[in-house]
């Protein structure tokens, strides 16, 4: 189960992970939550796919990626049980993080129907045990099972595309991209944007 972008994001050490998961989220626009025990960082597309981070005060985090076009996406079956399946393997402590919590732009909940109790929906489950990424044992086992494409349809190189994982993370690269993205009308508006983004940057170290 090779992918370029799990190597790379396993390559630099988490303070690293988490200074560009805090330059996205606020260059995303998304308000960062502390969650007990936890903060969250996010992104989003603003078409249904999004990435979002669960930094634990004990060192481990939590990443959930999601796809709304891809055949991981749960929401759309309702079905709360394989849903919470996703999430086999990982600690209780990290789940704990996602259960039965107010849904938000980029997590969805799916409901048990018997409980009342939910659940954040998401195409792809990993997590770090503060020194080593994981991949879910239950996305893994699924997609096995299934015979589904697992960072494909779990939406984890498009989603994580914006961190530059492995890359370049200057100022002058994140405006590059995003002005092969089609972002920018003209260059003065790249320009102006080129200025937010070194100041972003700059107040994250």
């Amino acid at each position: 189960m090779r992918n370029a972008t799990w190597d790379a994001l396993a390559a630099p050490p988490l303070p690293e992970v988490r200074r560009r998961a805090a330059i996205v989220d606020e260059l995303a626009g998304v308000e960062p939550v502390a969650v007990t025990g936890a903060r969250r960082l996010a992104w989003n597309d603003r078409g249904g796919q999004s990435a979002v981070w669960y930094f634990a005060e004990d060192g481990r985090v939590l990443l959930l990626t999601f796809d709304h076009e891809s055949e991981l996406n749960l929401y759309a079956e309702g079905d709360f049980a394989l849903q919470e399946s996703l999430y086999e393997g990982v600690p209780a402590s990290l789940v704990a993080l996602v259960r039965d919590r107010p849904e938000n732009y980029e997590s969805l909940n799916l409901a048990d129907s018997a409980t009342g109790r939910t659940i954040h929906c998401a195409g792809g489950v990993f997590w770090c045990d503060g020194a080593r990424w994981h991949v879910s044992d239950g996305l893994a086992e699924y997609c096995r099972r299934e015979d589904v494409d697992l960072f494909g349809e779990s939406g984890f190189d498009y989603c994580l595309d914006a961190y530059r994982f492995g890359r370049d993370f200057t100022p002058e690269a994140i405006v590059a991209f995003q002005d092969e993205d089609g972002r920018y009308e003209d260059e003065e508006e790249k320009e102006a944007d080129l200025s937010v983004v070194r100041e972003v940057v700059a107040r994250h170290g």
